[in-house]
């Protein structure tokens, strides 16, 4: 009994640590979307698409399994790092280009959607290396999702409350935010 609660213990937070800094993603950039301002109601929207993209992307990597982990881990992680750099880029040539350059809008479903898929990727690459183990699949993905969604509604908080003190710097600031985390996720 003794020996068995250990390694149940040492999963659990083996799954809690890992989830949490899966969110730290979903925090840092929703640190840089906030910068653009965002409305309370686009908080919960963006932080529920998170959370589910927290629970379906290593759900997803989970059913893939172990032989592709070593492949689509790399590609994975570069595709968000270019999907970041893009956003980022746009986000910092819209500040630069004023109102006659249509931005990147996280109030859309499909700009919702990429901000989305680009923090949550690295969740797939963490659930093809977790297909390999014997986990709680349930109390994995849940986690991940719950974790995901929170830290984006610190995130997007922060960044909303910094940006009322940075004006029309906000967008540049939020997409070199994302840029310089689009460039770590391809290195």
């Amino acid at each position: 009994m003794g020996a068995e609660f250990t390694v149940e213990l040492g999963q659990w937070l083996t799954i809690l640590i890992m989830a949490m800094a899966l969110g730290m993603d979903a925090f840092s950039l929703g640190i840089g979307i906030g910068l653009k301002g965002v409305r309370k109601l686009d908080i919960l929207k963006i932080s529920t698409v998170i959370g589910i993209f927290h629970i379906i992307m290593p759900l997803m990597g989970m059913f893939m399994g172990q032989y592709m982990s070593s492949i689509l881990g790399e590609v994975a992680t570069s595709a968000g790092g270019g999907l970041l750099l893009l956003l980022g880029g746009h986000m910092i040539y819209n500040s630069v280009k004023g109102e006659e350059a249509r931005g990147f809008d996280h109030r859309t479903l499909w700009g919702i959607f990429v901000f989305a898929l680009s923090v949550s990727i690295d969740s797939f690459s963490v659930g093809v290396s977790l297909g390999m183990f014997a986990t709680d699949i349930l109390l994995t993905v849940f986690s991940f999702g719950f974790f995901g969604g929170l830290m984006s509604v610190l995130g997007l908080l922060l960044g909303s409350r910094v940006s009322q003190s940075l004006g029309g710097y906000g967008e540049a600031c939020g997409g070199v935010i994302l840029l310089v985390f689009g460039i770590l996720f391809i290195l």
